[in-house]
């Protein structure tokens, strides 16, 4: 008699949970779609799903919001530090006033940017500049390895600080979660500012590891700054068999918008430290004569507008001619989701590039749950072949690049910390869409509808599909 009723009053309590549980996704989820689907499996299987919602289910709770808002607050005094340099929205050939919006600062001039595609371009650069350090560096990785790579980065950065350069260093707790102590030890011993990646804020103690800091940067005494696709790892130079060569785009930035990457940054410090670091960092901008306008769009989970999502609509909208894109995973909420079969619709050369190769199977097996809408409304979705393809960027017509941290899914869009720097010029959009143009001659166009894959392609994508929210 005890054990039953010790099983009818467990059972009761899970779907008592269950049902609170439901409610607050009902609530709080920032999709219907996501409402729906927590709803429907915490009801239909509790036992399950209640774990899964207290880890992945969150996406925002009060203690959180407050200290990212007070990390914002923290930054306030240095956003207006653009106005001098501030381009005049109507000189420009496509509304900006989106993505202002969205980055909350305004685009400036003055600014240089030079693409660097794949892995050896861009550590000899990032390590360059490093080595050229007179004041500080900044950096900011999601994934950081202490492989060959990673030791190249630790023993420049370790000079860096013994000739008397500040060194900020942070790490994101889930990508970084291997890093060695050893590795961080000796970061510390040689008096660098380093965040431990297991100690985080916030959502890590609650079991919520939703938030995750997936920015990638690199800024050398407030002149020269460094984002894209690129984390530290010996993969990312090409040199692990399971993925072979490694694709990727970062970009290097000189100018006033290095300064807003920089505000980012310091936000994100002081978030994870409640540490002011904004007066000692350099807040004169030095322009470049190549003169190109430019904004940093930083999103994250704190935004109350979805603004990843929204950076990706309003770029796709925006387009007359062209959208082309390039991303390593492919999830789309239904805003960006309708926004690209509308432009297929409309006629515009709307191209997705996309590896063929997997390192994560639930997002490559949802993604083609997608592609039959999207091919009947004149999207082409290419595959491509020359190893994995990581880089996240796009071009619009001759008008708008971008190149950044940020993937075409959900995650990327609600639940990431990103990173994405915007142009507005013939020439950047010009060397972007060349540098795709290439990759696509690498690529072969997916031909054949969902009923003509392979078996498990054809039973497994529409179940992946269900877990967009948190892809």
């Amino acid at each position: 008699m005890f054990w039953i009723v010790l099983s009818t009053a467990v059972l009761a309590a899970t779907w008592t949970a269950a049902g609170l549980a439901a409610l607050s996704a009902a609530r709080t989820a920032r999709t219907p779609q996501g409402a729906i689907g927590w709803v429907v499996f915490l009801l239909a299987a509790p036992v399950l799903a209640l774990p899964a919602y207290m880890i992945f289910g969150h996406h925002r709770f009060k203690g959180y919001w407050t200290a990212r808002e007070a990390a914002e607050q923290a930054v306030i005094p240095k956003r207006n530090y653009t106005s001098a340099q501030s381009e005049n929205a109507s000189a420009l050939a496509v509304n900006t006033a989106p993505f202002e919006a969205i980055a909350g600062l305004n685009i400036c001039r003055g600014n240089g940017v030079d693409l660097l595609v794949n892995g050896t371009e861009t550590f000899k650069t990032i390590f360059e500049a490093i080595e050229n350090a007179q004041d500080y560096i900044l950096l900011q990785y999601y994934i950081l390895r202490a492989d060959n790579l990673g030791m190249q980065l630790q023993s420049r950065l370790i000079a860096a600080a013994e000739r008397g350069v500040t060194v900020w260093f942070m790490t994101d707790s889930i990508g970084s979660r291997k890093l060695s102590q050893d590795y961080k030890h000796a970061l510390v011993a040689a008096g660098i500012n380093m965040i431990d990646p297991a100690v985080q804020r916030g959502p890590w103690h609650r079991l919520r590891i939703n938030f995750r800091n997936h920015r990638k940067t690199v800024i050398v005494d407030g002149h020269t700054g460094f984002t894209g696709g690129l984390n530290v790892g010996n993969e990312y130079l090409g040199q692990n068999p399971e993925f072979g060569p490694w694709r990727d785009t970062h970009v290097r930035l000189v100018g006033p918008v290095v300064l807003q990457l920089q505000l980012s940054f310091a936000e994100d410090w002081h978030w994870r430290t409640q540490e002011p670091i904004l007066d000692l960092l350099n807040w004169e901008p030095e322009p470049s004569p190549r003169n190109l306008p430019a904004l940093i769009a930083s999103t994250g989970p704190g935004d109350t507008t979805g603004n990843g999502s929204m950076l990706y609509f309003s770029a796709i909208t925006a387009a007359q001619r062209r959208v082309w894109l390039a991303s390593p995973y492919f999830v789309p909420d239904q805003d960006v989701f309708a926004a690209l079969k509308h432009a297929g619709l409309r006629g515009i050369d709307v191209r997705v590039l996309l590896p063929e190769t997997i390192d994560h199977h639930l997002p490559w097996l949802a993604s083609f749950a997608f592609f039959d809408e999207l091919r009947e409304a004149g999207v082409r979705i290419l595959r491509y072949q020359g190893g994995f393809m990581h880089q996240k960027c796009f071009v619009v017509d001759d008008t708008i690049a971008g190149i950044g941290t940020a993937n075409l899914d959900n995650r990327s869009f609600r639940l990431n910390f990103e990173t994405m720097a915007l142009f507005f010029d013939q020439e950047t959009a010009g060397k972007v869409a060349n540098m795709l143009a290439k990759d696509f001659r690498n690529a072969k166009e997916l031909a054949v509808g969902l009923g003509q894959q392979n078996q498990r392609i054809r039973l497994l994508a529409p179940m992946a599909r269900l877990l967009a929210p948190v892809l």
